[in-house]
């Protein structure tokens, strides 16, 4: 439901203060409008979703940034000029006019534009910003299919806007542009694309910096318990009841009920990673064994994902 009839509904109801979700290229969002309170205050009742945690407003074009933004440095220029529409979001120092429950009471605003075109076209008819997270509860596996969003929710989705598959897979870059260029989430904008267009990024240390979306140490995590281990220990560490998503094809002895051969580019892993999880998560597994990824540059968002759904589950959960 994304055609001309679906985006006037759409539109319709977050006038109203109701929740749509909408695909963007890296995941569906929950949106609501971001001058509306009530409606921002919903997007947190739907998602379990803790107070003080920072919503990014997406916007319709590079054009809307000082409605937002009290200032808008050269560098974030540069980068908005270079990547939008696409998947980056810049935190910037906020205007005064900005709610305090969008931003989590921090004087700073996460603001991007995507390049979905379903995304463009309600933004465009809305005519204003819409805060959107991601279209799942709190903490756990982004979805990228509308019936990811109505899985997650089931009789409590709102209305979902169907764009297909995201084309990313993965969230946006999240790059913080106040006292200094700080990378505080790697994402669908390479590290290395960003620094050939304003020099060497810092990257954040857990905590440092302002609050962002999905950068708790914990999170992006299905129900079922999982761990990572070395490509030389996955044999060794898995059983009959574990699920498995690996780098490489299915061995003759495993047995076990799902094992997913999610192949050697970083790109493909990573368009595919949150569909996995949640194929993973249905398996009926007792565990989910994910074979770690390399250490390259090109890996940096999927391991930083896969790390933070790790440690939603302590070891001491998976004896």
């Amino acid at each position: 439901m994304s055609d001309d009839r679906g985006i006037a509904e759409a539109v319709e109801r977050l006038r109203a203060g109701g929740l749509v979700a909408f695909p963007t290229e890296t995941v569906y969002g929950l949106g609501a409008d971001a001058r509306n309170v009530e409606a921002i205050g919903r997007i947190y009742a739907l998602k379990g979703r803790p107070p003080g945690h920072p919503l990014i407003v997406h916007l319709a074009s590079a054009d809307e940034l000082g409605d937002w933004a009290a200032e808008v440095p050269a560098a974030a220029r540069r980068l908005a000029e270079r990547f939008w529409p696409g998947p980056l979001t810049l935190i910037l120092p906020c205007s005064p006019s900005v709610a305090a429950a969008l931003r989590g009471g921090q004087p700073s605003i996460g603001l991007r534009v995507p390049s979905h075109p379903v995304a463009q076209r309600l933004l465009r008819a809305f005519g204003g910003g819409i805060a959107a997270p991601s279209a799942n509860r709190y903490g756990r596996v982004s979805p990228t299919t509308a019936q990811h969003v109505r899985d997650e929710f089931g009789a409590d989705a709102p209305l979902v806007l169907d764009g297909g598959d995201c084309s990313v897979g993965l969230e946006s870059t999240i790059v913080s542009c106040l006292d200094e260029l700080l990378l505080l989430r790697p994402g669908g904008v390479p590290a290395t694309e960003l620094e050939a267009v304003v020099g060497p990024l810092r990257r954040a240390s857990q905590g440092e910096g302002p609050r962002a979306p999905g950068t708790t140490l914990a999170h992006y995590a299905p129900s079922t318990p999982l761990r990572l281990v070395a490509p030389a220990a996955v044999d060794a560490g898995v059983d009959a009841m574990s699920a498995v998503l690996a780098r490489g094809p299915r061995p003759l002895a495993y047995a076990g009920p799902l094992w997913i051969d999610a192949g050697s580019d970083p790109v493909r892993y990573g368009h595919d990673l949150y569909a996995n999880l949640r194929r993973l998560d249905r398996a009926g597994a007792r565990s989910i064994i994910v074979e770690s990824v390399p250490g390259e540059p090109a890996w940096e968002a999927v391991r930083d994902r896969l790390a933070r759904s790790a440690a939603a589950c302590p070891a001491e959960e998976m004896a």
